[in-house]
């Protein structure tokens, strides 16, 4: 059972550690917000406070459990790891409520979570989960969507994409999932078949929910990665849904407002873009400024870009160089000057031999003068925590612009625990990374909770007609 967890690779947890960050947390953001005490009274009292959570496990030895965060799917006929349901002893209930107000009993019940073996569903359990789509939806909740009027004329776009853990792409799914609204996914080439089968069943199940035409075989780094939104965004343009945004995400975001917050969020930009667009500094400017080369034998993330010492030319048509990040919203029109555009198409090849022109292309794309939603050249940087998109904590920036992250880390980024959902939900972004189950499974299971909340409250304060869809029922009845 250990050997189910080789393949993650987790920081060692130092309890102490994360029980003193998590009293750190919880008192600076009481502070921080202090202003905001009635609306948080309000909120507080208005939501239900009785989501729970159970979560199952059984002995290992004396001293260590293993927790279930799927225990129905697991311990069921629709996975291929089944569990057996006899060697599950107790429950371990989980208040989301608490956990949102900072309870120290309730977070205590994450770490003892964390100090076990989490185990999830593989990618050939996800595969067998979604082979029957007629069980499959309704046993996941797709159904009775509350869509108020005002988001059934206002769809969106999504392209996510992805490479690994097909349980965490479906859950992304899951919650921002809309019947009006429109999917693409695109799987990297190289992801195993067990994913690629899991994501193309996971598909297969909703009429708006389609893999991308074209398939990239991405390298990390590599304008592979740019190409493969860009393959989703094409097919996007060629639906018959006319979406007014596109959102894109990877395998390990998590939305933050309901699907009628965005809406709403998104009819403020009238037209415009969201997404980072800074000056660059030295360091990323020779990204763009030599050549670079693909080598190495290929991994996870493929092969290696490296530099050159040879000298690229500037960019074509005098467009000025911005980085941001390679996560967007963006317009309908947008998108199809993007499409259509000789500008556009020529600055494309001339990134192919850069470093992450993902994070090059669109900040500058957006500054170039005439655009759709054009973003003045004039105009102020807009950062990572000015653009609404997608809030990442860097570990070198905690106790600076941000509280300290009560997970772990990988590669500098803040993997969120559980004490972090108040936090989240407040900070006013729409998208967050990064989540894994295999770190705190209780933060993903929760924050799915009070989004969905948010959703059926908004759509009960509104005054228009709202629809109500099982989706279950319209198409797999």
């Amino acid at each position: 059972m250990l050997d189910h967890f080789n393949y993650t690779a987790v920081e060692p947890l130092d309890i102490r550690a994360i029980q003193q960050r998590i009293r750190m947390f919880c008192k600076r953001f009481t502070t921080k917000f202090q202003l905001k005490k009635m609306l948080l009274l309000f909120l507080t009292f208005a939501l239900p406070c009785l989501f729970k959570l159970l979560y199952n496990h059984r002995m290992i030895t004396d001293s260590q459990k293993s927790w279930l965060v799927e225990p129905f799917w697991s311990t069921s006929q629709f996975v291929k790891n089944r569990k057996n349901l006899k060697d599950l002893q107790l429950k371990l209930e989980i208040n989301c409520t608490a956990i949102y107000d900072c309870s120290p009993v309730e977070l205590g019940k994450t770490l003892e979570i964390r100090k076990g073996n989490i185990i999830d569903l593989e990618d050939d359990d996800v595969e067998l989960m979604t082979s029957d789509c007629a069980q499959y939806l309704p046993q996941r909740g797709y159904q009775n969507y509350l869509v108020s009027q005002e988001e059934q004329e206002y769809p969106l776009a999504f392209s996510l994409v992805v490479h690994k853990d097909a349980i965490m792409v479906e859950r992304i799914l899951k919650m921002i999932y809309m019947p009006q609204n429109i999917y693409c996914i695109h799987y990297d080439q190289k992801s195993s078949n067990p994913f690629i089968s899991a994501i193309q069943n996971l598909a297969s199940c909703f009429p708006n929910v389609f893999i991308a035409s074209k398939l990239e075989l991405v390298h990390y780094t590599h304008i592979s990665r740019l190409q493969a939104d860009l393959n989703c965004l094409s097919d996007l343009l060629k639906s018959s849904v006319r979406w007014k945004y596109v959102v894109n995400l990877c395998g390990q975001d998590l939305p933050l407002r309901s699907n009628y917050e965005l809406v709403s969020e998104l009819k403020k930009l009238n037209g415009g873009n969201m997404l980072e667009s800074v000056k660059p500094s030295a360091s990323k400017k020779e990204r763009f400024m030599y050549h670079h080369v693909l080598q190495g034998d290929p991994n996870e993330y493929g092969q290696m870009l490296f530099k050159t010492s040879i000298a690229k030319d500037p960019a074509p048509h005098s467009i000025e160089m911005f980085t941001g990040s390679a996560y967007f919203v963006l317009s309908h029109d947008f998108v199809q000057y993007i499409s259509n555009s000789v500008v556009a198409k020529d600055f494309l090849a001339w990134s192919a031999d850069t470093y992450s022109p993902d994070e090059h292309f669109w900040a500058s794309m957006v500054r170039v003068p005439g655009v759709p939603g054009e973003l003045l050249r004039s105009e102020a940087e807009v950062t990572d925590l000015q653009s609404k998109v997608r809030l990442v904590k860097w570990s070198y920036l905690e106790e600076q612009l941000y509280p300290p992250c009560t997970g772990t880390h990988r590669r500098s980024v803040c993997i969120y625990g559980a004490a972090e959902l108040r936090w989240l939900l407040n900070y006013g972004h729409w998208f967050a990374n990064k989540f894994d189950s295999k770190v705190d499974p209780v933060l993903i299971k929760c924050l799915e909770l009070k989004v969905r909340e948010r959703q059926r409250n908004w759509i009960e304060l509104t005054p228009q007609k709202f629809y109500v869809y099982n989706h279950a029922e319209n198409f797999w009845g």
